[in-house]
């Protein structure tokens, strides 16, 4: 095991908080990482963890390494490839978060595509609804939907949703259509992630250039977007989606667009890295495919 393997095992340790996550990120037995770690550290002459039976963390000395080392590793990556025969496939593995929705509907059947470009690449795909954390879970890239939160991420704008307001034609038989903001009073919605004990979700629209708002009753919460769609289609409440991830039910007349004047602003699409100036040639050719992707489902970025 030459030098940048061992530096590439320290950073994952690092990010992962622990020899058995870093492990199982790598793919890779936990004695591997720990005799890793064990000879860096003897060929530095210093101890980069402090070590306990749960958690690892970095020393002063470890953490004077790390940038160091994210450094060396990727310029030992663009050295590769900088010098890599024409034609000759990148290798690796690539740790990506994505929406559980696009995962399934947008990128899962657009994968095979990917992979027979880059035979040499692994991607090891998670689906979720939760904010994951790049760094700790060790993950090269995420989907992000919505306004960032602050954070050290580095974020590359990819379009944006265009959001609709809908309900089924049965929920609209008992509660009549709404025809403007103000006949939302006599209606429900499906709230969506919401972390309210009351249950009560804010209805958003733009009007004269400005965002309103309007605190609905919700007698169903759910945080994942499926959830989200199938609980409309049952008739239990008005949603605000993207427009493309309910065409197929506008269509069909399982849902029908309603209050189309007033609209919620669109939601910004952004893939988001740890860090920008250490990012590998394999999550670049990553990042551009998947704006590819999803570039039939975006409207242009807000600038």
């Amino acid at each position: 095991m030459d030098r940048i393997d061992q530096l590439r095992m320290f950073i994952r340790v690092a990010h992962s908080g622990g020899f058995t996550a870093a492990a199982g990120q790598l793919g890779v037995p936990r004695p591997t990482v720990s005799l890793a770690i064990q000879r860096l550290e003897a060929s530095l002459g210093v101890r980069l963890f402090d070590r306990t039976t749960r958690r690892v963390s970095l020393t002063r000395d470890g953490e004077a390494l790390l940038e160091r080392a994210a450094a060396l590793v990727a310029d030992s990556e663009e050295l590769e490839q900088l010098f890599r025969p024409r034609g000759r496939a990148l290798t690796g593995s690539l740790r990506v978060d994505l929406p559980s929705r696009l995962a399934r509907r947008q990128v899962a059947p657009a994968l095979p595509a990917f992979l027979a470009l880059h035979p040499g690449i692994d991607v090891n795909l998670g689906s979720s609804d939760r904010l994951v954390d790049l760094l700790h879970e060790g993950i090269d890239c995420a989907l992000r939907v919505g306004e960032l939160q602050a954070s050290s991420l580095v974020a590359r704008p990819l379009g944006v949703f265009r959001l609709i307001n809908c309900a089924s034609p049965a929920y609209l038989a008992r509660h009549g259509v709404p025809m403007q903001p103000g006949d939302l009073l006599q209606h429900q919605v499906v709230c969506y992630a919401s972390q309210s004990g009351g249950r009560a979700s804010r209805w958003e629209w733009q009007e004269d250039g400005q965002t309103q708002a309007l605190a609905m009753p919700a007698r169903v919460s759910v945080n994942n977007v499926e959830t989200y769609i199938a609980c409309c289609l049952a008739g239990l409440g008005l949603i605000q989606i993207p427009a493309f991830d309910v065409r197929e039910h506008l269509e069909a007349g399982e849902l029908v667009e309603v209050l189309p004047d007033w609209l919620a602003a669109p939601m910004p699409v952004q893939l988001v890295y740890p860090h920008q100036r250490y990012l590998s040639h394999r999550v670049r050719v990553f990042g551009d495919w998947l704006a590819e992707v999803l570039a039939p489902c975006l409207g242009a970025a807000r600038q």
